[in-house]
């Protein structure tokens, strides 16, 4: 009997980020890409969220190598943690794995990693798969989809992908390959749907060079242009402009620092030595000179330019006629942190260019008519949309039906549900459980949805603590007796709502002789609970200490 193809969404369907694909076919398995997400505003605390792969834990054995298509964090943020936990081989191209080296060198995990390089237009074989990367067009050099040949049939991965005729990097999307995928017949294309439900083509990037030229033009001093650390062609791009406008470039931000220092080592950036002046010589040049590339696009707390609005960087300050361009979209959920970091940039006087009217950015992701020639290419007999909010999963559905994928065969589904290949049928199973595992500071997975509620709770009302001495010879509480709390009323101006609390205290602590102290206090904690929620509308989060006498 032979072995059925499973494929199995582990993250990035349903939400933006955290992309993780994992391939089966009979004790055979491979992962492509191992990303992150940022929080939601109400995530308190969270730094990052990871793909839940519970399901790969008791199928360790059979894991044989995880495939990276690019090295932006949707696609590589959590591959260190799942290194952790998986000791399998990474695949990557040149590119992909000079960053992937950095972010495992801060993790003092490199050295644990085994790592292979491979180029577009190679063969790897891995088990019984025949993996064929070919280049696609992104805003990052040396991105890949992914042409895996399964016993069962072909699978085409498109990665992040758009048809630009003009790229930085001057490599097109290899439709070539994509003809030859099609003339073999392929099973089942997996295609980004970012842009779903964006109509027409994506720009190319070259629009951005008119943009930058202008911005520099009308810059009457600093331009300071915040991206993604990763975004090594938009830097490759504000360099060339900058060269004619004879403006230095200086980087600030770690990650900006270490990725393009790899990425001028390996030959995939190139900025000319007397044009790259450190961070802390700028203030000794013209202002109209000077170009200053940073993180924080997201609004992120601890990137540049939120230190910046902020004023809380250690070598750099806003000052008049500084221009602040935000090249990059802003991912859905991180609009607040974006728009509040703007707000306070123009409160220091900068001229802060964002969004379609700065014209700045243009996507990495193709359109619909990017997605149309994707499909229509390639003719696949099943079509699965990946990478994208349930909306844009099930835009691009329609699209493929549209183009002649059969209704039954073009499926919009979420994390966790597993496709099963046999017999030229396909067959959705049922949903593998899984959650957001968030990653707080170097906890990760013991944050969940009951802390991340009394997070919410005591950002919302605060919290209010009973102290008192509990004598369990005579069931009740004995001498003074302390309240405290913070985020909930101003004590000050409560004193009577605290004097009722400690009688509320009192009363519900007298109980039988020798009741356990566990047991008084649950019984004082909802009697709290209960009377502030009667007096003030407000569910504080209520604790009660009771110290036996």
């Amino acid at each position: 009997m032979s072995a059925n193809l499973r494929i199995m969404p582990l993250g990035g369907l349903g939400e933006v980020g955290k992309n993780m694909m994992m391939i089966e076919y009979g004790r055979n398995i491979i992962v492509i890409d191992a990303g992150m997400m940022f929080p939601e505003s109400d995530m308190l605390g969270v730094d990052h969220i990871i793909p839940d792969w519970q399901y790969l834990r008791d199928k360790k054995d059979n894991l044989r190598a995880i495939i990276i298509t690019h090295g932006h964090l949707d696609h590589i943020g959590s591959l260190n943690h799942f290194l952790r936990e998986f000791n399998v081989p990474v695949y990557a191209t040149r590119l992909t794995r000079g960053l992937i080296e950095v972010k495992l060198k801060r993790e003092h995990m490199l050295e644990k990693t085994t790592l292979h390089t491979f180029a577009a237009g190679d063969v790897i074989d891995i088990g019984p798969f025949t993996i064929e990367p070919y280049h696609v067009c992104h805003s990052i050099p040396d991105t890949v989809g992914l042409g895996i040949t399964t016993p069962a049939g072909l699978i085409v991965h498109s990665g992040d992908f758009k048809f630009d005729p003009t790229p930085v990097d001057g490599w097109p999307t290899d439709e070539a390959k994509l003809a030859e995928f099609s003339s073999r017949g392929v099973l089942v294309l997996l295609s980004d749907s970012t842009n779903a439900d964006q109509p027409g083509s994506t720009p190319s990037e070259a629009v951005l060079d008119d943009a930058f030229h202008r911005i520099m033009r009308e810059a009457p001093g600093r331009l300071i242009v915040a991206t993604f650390a990763s975004l090594i062609s938009r830097v490759q791009q504000v360099v060339n402009v900058a060269q004619r406008h004879n403006r230095k470039l200086a980087v600030a931000g770690r990650s900006m620092i270490e990725n393009t220092k790899m990425a001028r080592e390996l030959g995939y950036l190139k900025i000319p030595s007397d044009m790259l002046v450190p961070l802390d010589q700028v203030k000794k040049l013209p202002p109209r000179q000077v170009v200053i590339m940073a993180t924080g696009s997201q609004g992120e707390p601890m990137a540049v330019l939120s230190r910046l609005a902020n004023n809380r960087h250690h070598s750099l300050h806003i000052q008049k006629n500084d221009t602040v361009v935000l090249s990059s979209h802003t991912i859905p959920g991180n609009e607040e942190m974006a728009y509040r970091v703007i707000n306070r940039l123009f409160q220091r006087g900068a001229d802060v260019q964002y969004g379609p009217q700065a014209q700045a950015h243009v996507s990495g992701h193709g359109g619909q008519e990017d997605l149309k020639q994707m499909i229509d290419i390639l003719r696949p007999q099943f079509f699965l949309p990946i990478h994208g909010e349930l909306r844009h999963l099930v835009q691009h559905a329609k699209l493929a039906r549209e183009l002649g994928v059969p209704d039954k065969n073009a499926v919009a589904i979420e994390n966790g549900y597993p496709l099963d290949f046999a017999g030229g049928r396909m067959r959705i199973g049922k949903r593998v459980p899984g959650e957001y595992v968030f990653v707080d500071g170097s906890l990760v997975g013991e944050v969940g949805p009951e802390l991340m509620r009394q997070r919410d709770g005591l950002a919302q009302s605060g919290f209010v603590t009973a102290i008192a001495r509990y004598d369990r010879k005579k069931g009740k509480t004995v001498g003074r007796l302390s309240i405290i709390t913070r985020g909930f009323v101003y004590e000050p101006d409560a004193e009577e709502l605290f004097s009722q609390a400690r009688a509320i205290v009192r009363s519900s602590s007298s109980v039988q002789r020798g009741t356990a102290p566990e047991q008084v206090q649950d019984k004082v904690e909802q009697a709290l609970s209960s009377f502030f929620y009667r007096e003030t509308r407000r569910k504080p989060l209520v604790t009660v200490v009771m110290l036996e006498a």
